[in-house]
């Protein structure tokens, strides 16, 4: 099990300390921890001294929740999940928040912790606030990172359109691929929005107003990540149904190659069936220019029926447009991504809501007119 803590004060960056059950006198404290079901004891006794319950700790460690929250009323467990560093693929980001302590629990190295992390410990104004608003900023990290997938699937999309109108026989592979990927973040980001959702509209006392606030743009975020699953869906469907109509095109060249071809051995064939009968009276039978005669006649035949093919169209190749070929990429350049920290993370408006009515209403109403 791997710990590590790092200890808060108003208006300060954050500063490293050594990981303890006790809260220090001032300020508050963010414990990160690294451990898996093997760690069940150690990581127990550690919890025991911090106040939280047992069961709590048993669900974020040994089982595999989607997003959730449980208020405890002393303390909350928000089960997020992030984005894995080097595939499509999330993992349980479990957060216990106390009035005057934050945990977070993980079974492998977190990139959105890790960038957080550093932004508290060179960062004033990404170490301002309470517990509740670093989790917001660490939810915020993590649905982020969730939204680059569908950033890079909208790349990957335009690929695989190129790929499904050439009916190339890698499509198939590729968006397999994509779709696994699709499938693996529609079925935590649902939840985690849900989970926000909740905690935005808590009443616990845990969650301050600011922590509302920022968890209320979170909870925007993670509904444009939500409505881009779905889009994708539906955008990978179409793709699809692309591809089947190119294949079927192509089917379709197929056997119109095959169709002139026989269309031009017809008479060809009927020409020679002719002059190969057993007649003796046949014409050009005696001459010593009938075979010439008879093949220039073929060859005009030949040459006439395809050029009336060629005036119709039907030997024109049907264009395409050309598509690399990687076989199985899916969107792995999303995972790849550093996690940052943007302005929304730590940057918040503080002006009252009636402050913003007051100055929207004053810009909208008309002038009175001038007295002459």
């Amino acid at each position: 099990m791997l710990q590590r803590a790092v200890h808060f004060e108003p208006g300060r960056c954050a500063v490293e300390v050594e990981p303890s059950g006790a809260l220090p006198e001032a300020g508050w404290v963010w414990i990160d921890i690294t451990a898996g079901p093997d760690d069940h004891d150690e990581l127990a006794e550690l919890v025991e001294q911090m106040g939280f319950d047992a069961l709590a700790l048993r669900d974020a460690v040994e089982d595999i929740d989607l997003p959730k929250v449980d208020d405890f009323g002393t303390f909350m467990l928000v089960v997020l999940h992030a984005l894995s560093e080097d595939r499509i693929e999330t993992y349980e980001l479990d957060c216990f928040l106390s009035e005057r302590r934050l945990v977070t629990v993980h079974d492998q190295r977190s990139p959105s912790v890790e960038a957080l992390w550093e932004g508290v410990l060179c960062r004033p104004e990404v170490a301002a606030g309470g517990p509740d608003e670093t989790m917001a900023r660490l939810a915020d990290v993590a649905t982020r990172r969730l939204v680059s997938v569908l950033e890079v699937f909208d790349d990957r999309n335009e690929e695989l359109i190129e790929l499904a109108l050439n009916a190339d026989a890698d499509f198939l592979i590729e968006i397999t691929a994509v779709r696994a990927d699709v499938a693996a973040l529609r079925r935590v980001v649902h939840p985690q929005r849900e989970a926000l959702d909740v905690v935005r509209h808590s009443t616990s006392p845990l969650v301050s107003d600011l922590g509302r606030r920022r968890f209320s743009d979170v909870f925007d975020t993670a509904s444009r990540a939500a409505q881009g699953v779905d889009g994708a869906r539906t955008a990978l469907a179409e793709t699809l149904d692309a591809y089947r109509g190119a294949e079927a095109r192509q089917a379709t060249e197929v056997t119109k190659v095959l169709t002139v071809y026989a269309a031009i051995m017809l008479p060809l064939s009927l020409v020679a069936g002719f002059f190969g009968m057993n007649f003796v009276d046949l014409p050009l039978l005696t001459s010593p220019a009938g075979w010439i005669i008879v093949t220039a006649f073929m060859a005009f035949i030949a040459i006439l029926s395809l050029g009336v093919f060629v005036a119709l169209g039907w030997t024109r190749r049907t264009s395409g447009r050309s598509a690399g070929a990687i076989l199985g990429r899916g969107l792995i350049e999303a995972a790849r991504a550093p996690a940052q920290l943007v302005g929304a993370v730590f940057e918040i408006s503080t002006m009252p809501m009636r402050s913003v009515a007051e100055s929207v209403t004053s810009v909208r109403r008309p002038k009175a007119s001038e007295p002459d």
